[in-house]
C-alpha cells in the first residue's frame, strides 16, 4: 500500500536570510507522529513510499528534530542512517541538537554530536536563545553532562562512549 507524501508544501528561504525559511505547507500526521512517538517502522514504510526524510511541520521541524526533542533516541539513530539534515533549523533558528539540549537528552546530545550536528548554529530572536549554541544553552541550564559532551573535539565523543 502506498502512503500520501507527508509534503504538502515547501519551504522558501526568508528574504535576506538563506538559514530561516518560510513554511508554506503542512507534513502529513502520520510522518510526525512517528517521529514523536518513536514509530520507526512507521518511519521506514513512509520512506518506502517516496517521503521526503527532512520533510518539516508547522514550526518547520524535521522528524529528526521532532525525535530529538521528545527523547527518541533509536528513531534519532534510525534518521540518521538514513540521512536525515542534522543542521536544519526552524523557529528561533533551533536545530536538532539545540533542541536535545533544551529538552534535557543527554544521550541524543551525544549522538548528534558524535554524527557531526554543527555545533555552531546560534539561536535568534527568542530570549535565552537569542545568539545561543547549544553549548551556550547547556551552559545556562547547568547541564554538566552536556556541557562536557559538546566540549568535546568532535573525534573524541565517539572514542569515549565506544
Amino acid at each position: 500500500m502506498r502512503h500520501p507524501s507527508p509534503v504538502t508544501g515547501n519551504w522558501q528561504p526568508a528574504a535576506g536570510n538563506q538559514q530561516l525559511a518560510l513554511y508554506t505547507g503542512e507534513v502529513h500526521p502520520d510522518w510526525k507522529a512517528a517521529a514523536s512517538t518513536g514509530d520507526t517502522a512507521r518511519l521506514q514504510e513512509l520512506l518506502e513510499s517516496g517521503a521526503d526524510i527532512n520533510a518539516r511541520d508547522d514550526h518547520g521541524q524535521t522528524a529528526v528534530m521532532i525525535a530529538a526533542r521528545d527523547g527518541r533516541t533509536p528513531t534519532v539513530r534510525f534518521l540518521i542512517e538514513k540521512g536525515a539534515d542534522l543542521n536544519a533549523t526552524a523557529k528561533f533558528n533551533l536545530s536538532a541538537l539545540m533542541l536535545a539540549v533544551i529538552n534535557g537528552r543527554d544521550a541524543i546530545v551525544g549522538i548528534l554530536a558524535d554524527a557531526g550536528a554543527d555545533r555552531g548554529i546560534r539561536g535568534t530572536g527568542a530570549p535565552g536563545f537569542d545568539g545561543k549554541t547549544a553549548l551556550d544553552i547547556a551552559v545556562a541550564g547547568q547541564r554538566t553532562i552536556m556541557v562536557a559532551l559538546l566540549q568535546q573535539p568532535d573525534s573524541a565523543t565517539s572514542a569515549t562512549r565506544h
